[in-house]
């Protein structure tokens, strides 16, 4: 099956355990890999965003794609996907998706440049160089300073190695016209589309109705049960479950997310410890929530935990 094809379900983006002395903690890495790998995500997205891709050195990054893809490929009943994060200039984006190639990786996030803006013909130039480099499947991010225009995606897509399209940006409006460039261009499914805004639960039936049905699910790597349940009424239409979880868990998650920069990051981290393991602190330049934050956090997780076993009970 073509990797594209592939990439459906809930998408998981674990979170790089560091040890006490600093360095990647692989044994945690491989737990929680092993944890959430038994929900059966529809694909690992190892060292991106939630697995802070810009603190790792090319040795840390090549360690952690190599688990993930361990993991992934034992994973019961068939292996799952690993898409691995590349990002900053062109040549060590490079570097970064040959390590990842040789590591077994089977696609890459693709991640903005580092600072340098050239508009929508430098994005186009730097991607199309970026596929060509590699072996690997590409997935464009949008996010930060790498803004695509319509006719920018719609140029890439026709590239054999880009097969995706991630928006971080929240502006909807363009992701339709996005959508519809693509298609209008090329033909239906030329590329395959995700949410990638932080806590994406909450806008994802706004970007489906984009044409836009896959989201990355932050809650997943520390309350796997809420975000699978969410998913699966997601996906059925249950537009009760829904909102209910939306407004009992999601919404006061994002509220608590707006009170700290880098919070979509380490309070996900922060999550993971309150569920059990030891995947300690984020790097600098990000910064851990204060205690009360915790608490509070864990206050959300153990509601949107009982909202969910009450559905299950009504639904049983």
């Amino acid at each position: 099956m073509a990797l594209p094809d592939r990439l459906d379900g809930l998408l998981f983006f674990p979170v790089t355990p560091f040890g006490a002395a600093g360095g990647v903690a692989l044994d945690a890495y491989r737990q929680h890999l092993k944890s959430r790998l038994a929900y059966r995500p529809g694909a690992v997205f190892a060292c991106c965003g939630t697995g802070e891709f810009g603190s790792l050195d090319l040795a840390e990054y090549a360690e952690c794609v190599r688990v993930a893809v361990q993991e992934a490929a034992a994973a019961a009943p068939a292996p799952v996907p690993v898409v691995a994060g590349v990002g900053y200039g062109g040549a060590l984006a490079a570097r970064f998706a040959t390590m990842a190639a040789h590591a077994g990786a089977d696609a890459l996030l693709a991640m903005p440049p580092y600072l340098a803006d050239g508009g929508p013909a430098g994005l186009v130039e730097h991607y199309r160089r970026l596929a060509d480099s590699c072996e690997l499947d590409l997935i464009l991010y949008q996010r930060d300073s790498a803004v695509f225009t319509p006719a920018a995606v719609a140029e890439l897509a026709g590239h054999p190695r880009i097969v995706g399209f991630k928006d971080g940006r929240g502006d909807l409006d363009l992701v339709r016209r996005i959508v519809g460039a693509v298609r209008e261009r090329h033909g239906p499914g030329a590329l395959r589309y995700f949410n990638g805004m932080p806590t994406a639960e909450m806008s994802a039936p706004a970007y489906r109705a984009a044409g836009v049905p896959l989201y990355s699910s932050a809650a997943f790597c520390f309350a796997p049960e809420v975000a699978l349940a969410f998913y699966r009424a997601y996906r059925s239409g249950d537009q009760s479950t829904v909102d209910l979880l939306l407004d009992g868990f999601y919404r006061p998650l994002v509220e608590l997310r707006l009170l700290g920069r880098g919070y979509p990051v380490a309070l996900v981290k922060a999550g993971v410890r309150l569920d059990g393991l030891d995947v300690g602190p984020v790097r600098p330049p990000l910064v851990e929530p204060p205690p009360e934050h915790v608490d509070r956090l864990r206050e959300i997780v153990a509601a949107g935990r009982a909202l969910v076993a009450g559905v299950s009970r009504v639904a049983s």
